[in-house]
């Protein structure tokens, strides 16, 4: 028989849906109201009269940014970046997890590789190594510059690790007597075992190419070259009314700069805020398994 909860108890329960509830819209307002601004006239935008809503409704920034050639170039390299950035990252981490999950006795270098790339996780080569590094091998001004520096993020690869360790080494075993190999049982028992860690993992990656600004303004020398948050960040942070053409100021008479920023903030936001609620019931689940287990 279930006993029904106490006041106390009920009292509790309310108390966390409020909290849960406020944290959210606090979390959700500048969000909304960056949506609201985009949509808003230049005139409501400029003298503060938005909140949650548009004011006078229009959708002149909207088709202002998607008709500028900067930011719909800079918007494919990120659309670049974030396929074979999360492509090279999801397998690197993958090919790495796998033999370091393994025991000692099958892998005697294990812990030597472990400490390997852990170490890089407490100490880093510096920005002028790296920069120096990028430079010496031709990657300048080029995907790779953006790609391959940060091709194994060693975080993701202990979250990968722990979780492979704690599978069961009856299936390993199972899959090496019916005659697999290390590629083959990694592909058919691994993997598809291991759906809510790499959902988990990529999400990690795609948010963080997709978020990547630094980089690109220390290794891009053209401006043309830049992902769309190095791109945004010039706009937004260092915008130059110079830099724009006579048709581009006459357009920006009829809009408003807080109304073009919100368009472009939110476009850039946008794919991010669409992927995630596909892997976002994978994430609790892969950070809690993959994290736990040493």
């Amino acid at each position: 028989m279930v006993e029904n909860p106490s006041f106390g108890r009920k009292l509790f329960i309310a108390g966390n849906y409020t909290f849960m509830i406020f944290l959210a819209f606090v979390c959700l307002f500048p969000l909304i109201h960056v949506l609201a601004v985009s949509f808003s006239s230049s005139g409501a935008a400029a003298a503060g009269k938005v909140g949650l809503w548009p004011v006078e409704f229009t959708t002149k920034a909207y088709q202002y940014v998607m008709n500028k050639e900067e930011f719909v170039r800079s918007f494919g390299i990120s659309l670049q970046r974030l396929g074979l950035g999360t492509v090279i990252n999801m397998v690197m981490c993958v090919l790495i997890a796998y033999p370091l999950s393994k025991e000692t006795r099958d892998f005697k270098l294990r812990t030597v590789y472990v400490w390997y790339f852990f170490v890089t996780i407490l100490f880093g080569g510096g920005l002028i190594p790296t920069y120096m590094t990028v430079k010496n091998t031709g990657l300048m001004d080029t995907i790779w510059a953006l790609v391959l520096p940060n091709a194994v993020p060693v975080f993701n690869v202990i979250l990968l690790l722990n979780f492979f360790r704690g599978l069961p080494k009856e299936l390993e075993e199972a899959a090496f007597i019916d005659g697999a190999g290390h590629m083959r049982t990694l592909w058919s028992v691994f993997i598809p075992l291991s759906k809510p860690v790499l959902a988990t993992v990529l999400l990690f990656t795609m948010v963080g190419h997709w978020n990547a600004w630094f980089d690109g303004l220390i290794y891009m020398n053209d401006p043309a070259h830049y992902p769309l948050q190095s791109y945004l960040q010039t706009v937004i942070i260092q915008q130059d009314m110079s830099a724009m053409s006579d048709n581009e100021v006459e357009m920006m008479k009829e809009l408003s700069n807080q109304t073009v920023k919100a368009a472009q903030i939110f476009l850039g936001a946008l794919p991010i805020i669409a992927v995630y609620p596909f892997l976002q019931k994978f994430f609790v689940k892969g950070i809690v398994l993959g994290s736990v287990k040493g």
